[in-house]
């Protein structure tokens, strides 16, 4: 097997397990969202630890921790993604899975808004066209809702912030979730202790199963990532970046056909809106990748 197809098989494999995502934390209750995040977190932990020591990464993970603006902009990276953690569990198992997919489908139009307020980036007539439709989406589906749809929006801004402070950061995958999980562990475990002390602990008293499910959160949250950066190393992230929208594809099928949750007209309006705006999206990012490739050698000197 080739290493193109090898990278395109670990890509559409970690997609593809994120998106199953929301059929796993409800088989976690009758523990609450903040408790699976704070098992999520220290079994990540645990399992990543594992991780380096297998891949002999222990020289990485000092060199990662040696330099002290990695270590905050990861430290910064942390609290991102337990906010988008937090949120997401939440969202599924407070039945709003069809939420959480539209706050993954926005997020590559979130990320690009924030290369232009950031990073002074600039937009394509065809990125200013989405990020249009994108807005109107999201006004559309607030008088939908009622409200805006936080959970969407949290879980978008958070991820794609966190994945800015990952790009400022420049560490390796493996060493980073290792140092993101030990930075908020100690609040986790501090969690777990007092849910323990007070009675109020799900992890014992419900059965093996239900055990072996909380532990496993660690090897669910670290394989797709083992997956992706399998994918990352193999193949263009232009190829890449079009998986992404696989994640949200999937949860969005499972929250209308498995969860059977209401898609009223106007929710139906918002989310073509979003879709059209992702088409544009993408079609302009092909277009300049292709204008690129078509640059001759000699223009592709720096001066």
């Amino acid at each position: 097997m080739g290493e193109t197809r090898r990278g395109v098989i670990l890509g559409l494999a970690a997609w593809t397990l994120w998106g199953f995502f929301p059929l796993y934390w409800p088989l976690l209750e009758p523990a609450g969202a903040v408790e699976i995040l704070a098992h999520r977190i220290f079994w990540s932990m645990i399992v990543m630890l594992g991780v380096v020591l297998v891949m002999r990464k222990r020289a990485a993970l000092r060199a990662t921790l040696a330099n002290r603006r990695t270590r905050w902009l990861l430290a910064l990276a942390a609290v991102l993604i337990t906010v988008n953690w937090g949120t997401y569990i939440y969202g599924v198992n407070s039945h709003h899975v069809v939420e959480t997919s539209l706050g993954y489908f926005i997020n590559p139009l979130v990320s690009v808004l924030l290369g232009v307020l950031v990073l002074g980036e600039r937009l394509r007539r065809l990125q200013w066209v989405a990020l249009a439709l994108a807005g109107v989406a999201v006004v559309a589906l607030t008088v939908e809702y009622g409200r805006p749809p936080w959970i969407s929006l949290v879980l978008a801004f958070s991820f794609a912030c966190y994945g800015l402070t990952k790009k400022k950061a420049n560490a390796g995958a493996v060493e980073s979730l290792v140092v993101e999980t030990l930075v908020v562990s100690p609040v986790a475990v501090g969690y777990l202790v007092f849910l323990t002390a007070t009675g109020a602990s799900t992890f014992v008293g419900h059965g093996a199963g239900h055990v072996l499910l909380i532990v496993g959160t660690g090897v669910v949250t670290v394989i797709p990532l083992l997956c992706f950066g399998g994918a990352a190393t193999r193949i263009p992230l232009s190829t890449l970046g079009l998986m992404q929208y696989l994640t949200p594809t999937v949860q969005f099928l499972l929250g209308i056909l498995f969860f059977h949750e209401p898609m009223p007209a106007m929710r139906w309006v918002g989310f073509s809106l979003i879709w059209l705006a992702l088409v544009l999206f993408t079609v302009s990012t092909l277009r300049h990748h292709q204008q690129r490739l078509r640059v001759r050698p000699e223009e592709q000197v720096p001066a």
